[in-house]
């Protein structure tokens, strides 16, 4: 919602236009995390693929969460999770429960953190992530009833550590200008 619609006084009413503007502008961290997800399905060829869909994932919900955590509220990161979980073949429920735990550390660290620079949270997320990874790991041996080597754990850690540049960067682009609800 636009600052000018939360002052009182008298206005005309929205157009349709205007009101589908806002209503996308509002999806529009949901749709990129989703078509983000989906990009990173796509057959690259790239060595560790399956690795990506998670760690896109987990880029995306941390920094909508930051940034706009109105538009990337919980039952949407739950929507996420659910769908990373069919389209990455992980045990039903990992997806969400990382991708929510992820959500409620950005809500708590958000006071602080979205005032910063780049250079601030991007290690905060690099940690944020290891320790996701390790709880990725856990639960999915849980799950299997099985202990899996920790060099995938490693591996989706720096993975998400390289890639989080890539991604935040043009989201940041993106939030400023066109999924900027002030400029509906």
């Amino acid at each position: 919602m636009a600052l000018s619609d939360r002052t009182p006084g008298i206005r005309p009413r929205q157009s349709i236009g205007r009101r589908l503007d806002i209503a996308w502008r509002h999806a529009f961290p949901g749709v990129t995390s989703l078509v983000a997800m989906m990009l990173s399905l796509a057959p690259f060829g790239l060595w560790r693929q399956s690795a990506l869909p998670p760690v896109v994932a987990l880029t995306c919900v941390w920094f909508w969460s930051l940034f706009r955590p109105e538009a990337m509220a919980p039952p949407v990161v739950l929507a996420l999770g659910l769908l990373l979980d069919l389209l990455a073949f992980l045990p039903l429920g990992v997806g969400p429960l990382t991708l929510l735990t992820t959500h409620g550390v950005a809500q708590r660290l958000r006071g602080t953190l979205a005032r910063q620079g780049f250079a601030v949270v991007w290690p905060i997320f690099i940690a944020v992530a290891c320790a996701i990874a390790a709880m990725n790991w856990a639960l999915v041996s849980l799950l299997n009833f099985r202990l899996y080597p920790a060099g995938p754990v490693l591996f989706q850690a720096g993975l998400a550590a390289a890639l989080y540049p890539v991604v935040a960067i043009p989201l940041m682009l993106a939030h400023r200008s066109i999924a900027d609800p002030e400029r509906a």
